[in-house]
């Protein structure tokens, strides 16, 4: 009898993590995409000059931390948390490109946008290239979005303008839902910078 439970000693931990990780297996996964302006209230109207100018995005480089499918949040300076079921839809340098194009041509809507590389016989006037260094958050506390931006003229890759920028925005909640709507927000935020920023070399043409 005594052999019979201490063999039962020795197989419950293991059925117990088996039977976790079983149950962990089965969680749901919940998925995420950053949202855009919706094109009404007052975020559009730097949209009422007369422009027809050909805008090209990027590259728009991420740090590779944030290189996987998973939700990565900031637990310190130094330590970085990766959600266990919370994920993105798509490859977030992509998302993020994809929702910063489409609040600039909320903010712009004269203006036409492709993204790079670019392939298209038309010359571009203006080309924004984005380097992303942070774009992460704290759950229930504030995301953040750091970035090095530059603005070149035309085809002749001459600077015309560089900077940086750094954006918080508060979650207002606890949840990956309202980290995702915070960083959004920080996205929306660079893009009115940008926006102003080509309002202003084209002297509103």
């Amino acid at each position: 009898m005594s052999r019979i439970i201490s063999l039962i000693r020795a197989v419950a931990p293991g059925l117990l993590l088996m039977t976790f990780m079983a149950c962990a297996s089965n969680a749901p996964s919940r998925f995420y995409v950053l949202s855009s302006l919706t094109g009404t209230g007052e975020e559009t109207e730097m949209a009422g000059d007369e422009r027809n100018l050909t805008i090209g995005i990027g590259p728009v480089e991420l740090p590779a931390y944030l290189d996987r499918q998973q939700v990565v949040t900031r637990v310190s300076a130094n330590e970085l948390h990766l959600a266990g079921f919370d994920e993105w839809a798509e490859p977030l340098g992509d998302n993020f490109t994809r929702v910063l194009i489409e609040n600039l041509s909320v903010l712009l809507s004269k203006d036409l946008f492709t993204i790079f590389p670019f392939r298209g016989p038309e010359p571009i006037d203006y080309q924004v290239e984005v380097e992303v260094s942070r774009f992460d958050g704290r759950l229930g506390g504030d995301a953040s979005l750091m970035t090095r931006w530059s603005i070149f003229g035309e085809d002749d890759k001459k600077l015309l303008l560089t900077r940086k920028s750094s954006f918080k925005e508060a979650t207002g909640a606890s949840g990956y839902e309202a980290l995702v709507a915070a960083q959004s927000r920080t996205v929306q935020a660079l893009a009115l910078e940008i926006a102003g920023a080509i309002k202003g070399l084209s002297g509103g043409r």
